[in-house]
């Protein structure tokens, strides 16, 4: 309850990043991006800080070939 997914969504739109965020059954945050790999890296550090109330203990990530499968960056409510 700390917007973290709104806080994702405002700083994709801002870097002009492609594709979503949304919560897991576990309790952890999902982010699938596409974009320049120099903006990857800015969102991911803005990522790893979070917005201010949340606390980030850990962000694991996974870096693949780009799809091009998304267009926009949104917020899912249901990732499982």
């Amino acid at each position: 309850m700390v917007g973290f997914r709104a806080f994702a969504h405002g700083r994709a739109l801002a870097l002009g990043i492609a594709g979503y965020v949304c919560n897991t059954p576990t309790g952890g945050v999902e982010v699938v991006a596409e974009g320049d790999g120099r903006l990857l890296e800015e969102f991911l550090e803005e990522l790893r800080k979070g917005p201010s109330g949340a606390r980030v203990t850990g962000v694991t990530v996974s870096w693949e070939a780009v799809r091009g499968e998304f267009h926009d960056f949104g917020v899912r409510y249901s990732g499982w």
